[in-house]
């Protein structure tokens, strides 16, 4: 019996994987800027982000996201530029530790509507003020050191 508990604790406290696109065109001096969302309940600033989709490679699935949520296209890169915690707040009141891979999305298409365009705000921050407004300290840092 104990063994069994403490497989349920390690799954309870072991963190989900979710992925996400990073957003970003440059602006004339060639400094990145980033995208953001807001969240649909809470309604903070956040980069596109969900589960992985089974068939599909975690960086599609990020494309897939960003789309969906912000109705941008462009091109995805391959290879993660780095991974952000946070607690997902779930409809019971209680947090999932969740783990995310970020993938740059260079965006070369802002479609006017979307799936959830009425759901969420986007909108465009030099890196630095994209920073300050997400919530999450690992993805600030990830945000501030982001060169594009």
């Amino acid at each position: 019996m104990r063994m069994a508990e403490d497989t349920k604790l390690k799954k309870k406290h072991t963190p989900r994987t979710q992925i996400a696109a990073l957003p970003f065109r440059l602006d004339a001096e060639g400094r990145p800027e980033i995208l953001l969302v807001t969240s649909r309940e809470t309604k903070r600033w956040i980069i596109p982000k969900g589960w992985p989709m089974r068939g599909r490679k975690d960086h599609r699935a990020a494309e897939q996201e960003a789309f969906e949520e912000a109705g941008l296209k462009g091109r995805i890169g391959k290879k993660a530029v780095g991974l952000y915690r946070y607690d997902k707040r779930l409809g019971d009141g209680s947090a999932l530790p969740c783990a995310v891979k970020v993938y740059p999305l260079r965006v070369s298409e802002e479609r006017k509507r979307w799936p959830e365009h009425k759901q969420r705000e986007r909108r465009w921050y030099a890196a630095e003020d994209a920073a300050a407004l997400v919530q999450e300290w690992d993805l600030r840092v990830l945000l501030r050191a982001f060169r594009g």
